[in-house]
């Protein structure tokens, strides 16, 4: 309930005005995902490749280690992962450093 104070309080003609009540609600808004990204090359080999998606993407199968692997051939480029920054980059260093053709970190 409002109550309106009389404009003789005020000193004035009008009625004064209310503002609206503030909002509560919280607006959460999320963190950007990051899209770890490998290249093509002339050097590395399908295995090779292969291995590193395996031993450094968390829950990489056999199975989606080759098609990404052959993504990467065929089509010049995979993204590998996706996912909040920190492990994003974390990922993106592992396989850099393992030899792999890296693109740079993209915000998906």
């Amino acid at each position: 309930m409002v109550k309106r104070l009389s404009a003789a309080v005020y000193g004035m003609g009008t009625t004064p005005t209310v503002a609206p009540e503030r909002s509560s609600e919280v607006t959460r808004k999320l963190y950007p995902n990051y899209k770890v990204i490998v290249l093509n090359d002339d050097f590395n080999t399908f295995q090779h490749v292969s291995e590193c998606l395996k031993k450094y993407i968390p829950g990489m199968t056999n199975d989606l280690a080759w098609e990404l692997t052959n993504q990467v051939h065929y089509e010049g480029q995979a993204i590998v992962w996706t996912g909040p920054q920190e492990p994003a980059e974390l990922y993106h260093q592992q396989l850099r450093r393992a030899g792999l053709t890296m693109a740079p970190l993209e915000g998906a």
